[in-house]
């Protein structure tokens, strides 16, 4: 799940400012903002557990990312033991897979970014973060809600011409307080609603409020939803650009 926070957000965070208005941002620089919180402004280090839950079953899957601007980012799975040691590269457009099992190193293509994530409702893109929310999508007003007792903006993302991108359109509504996104909704090309998710349990995570599970809901398989469970953040941490290679896919733990 790049699952998707600027410094001047502490203050911000702190209670002692008003929100800010709609006048006072563009819908763009919210969803930088809301964008930045969450994934750092330039390198990030994070541990989640996700719980794919299915009608008649469901397991948990816990892993380790680290990531640098928008270029770079490593996703080591760390249990259960049977996909244990499984990671995941991005490095500009090329990503892979490696998987110590069967000592194999794989190159995704394009087309399976849409596919989902170790067999869960997120997709490769979620978690590798291909596309970008801030560049590839125009973004524009639809008014003001409140989620949770939360006044949120209520923004319209729609996907450039020229993006290669999986979702057509995307709906965010990002709390006024503390640009923390509370609820998101996910359209295909033909505006069809694919998937929502929800942000709760809000925290403070290495100084900044975020939501620490996150609830993805498909629309179409009932009973089908993927948790994501934050143990731990940490925001601009110090990483080299070479962190980031097929060598230490392959070694790190």
């Amino acid at each position: 799940m790049k699952l998707l926070l600027k410094t001047s957000l502490l203050l911000i965070c702190s209670g002692f400012l008003p929100a800010i208005t709609a006048q006072d941002l563009s819908p763009t620089e919210i969803i930088r903002k809301a964008d930045d919180k969450f994934r750092g402004e330039m390198s990030g280090y994070s541990e989640m557990v996700m719980t794919i839950v299915r009608p008649s079953w469901q397991r948990s899957i816990e892993f380790r990312s680290w990531s640098k601007e928008d270029d770079y980012a490593l996703t080591l799975i760390t249990a259960p033991a049977r996909e244990k040691g499984q990671t995941f590269l991005k490095r500009g457009n090329e990503m892979w897979s490696w998987n110590p099992a069967i000592s194999r190193l794989i190159k995704l293509p394009p087309s399976m970014m849409s596919q989902g994530w170790m067999g869960s409702d997120y997709t490769n893109d979620d978690i590798l973060r291909e596309s970008s929310v801030v560049d590839d999508y125009h973004h524009a007003m639809e008014g003001e809600e409140e989620i949770d007792s939360r006044k949120c903006w209520k923004i319209r993302l729609t996907a450039r011409e020229d993006a290669d991108v999986l979702w057509g359109s995307q709906l965010w509504w990002v709390d006024m307080n503390d640009f923390i996104v509370l609820k998101a909704e996910l359209y295909d090309e033909d505006n069809y609603l694919v998937r929502t998710e929800k942000g709760s349990n809000i925290k403070n995570v290495d100084g900044r409020l975020l939501p620490t599970v996150i609830e993805l809901i498909p629309a179409e398989n009932e009973g089908y939803k993927t948790v994501i469970s934050i143990a731990d953040m940490k925001f601009n941490i110090d990483i080299s650009d070479s962190f980031f290679s097929q060598q230490n896919m392959k070694t790190i733990r």
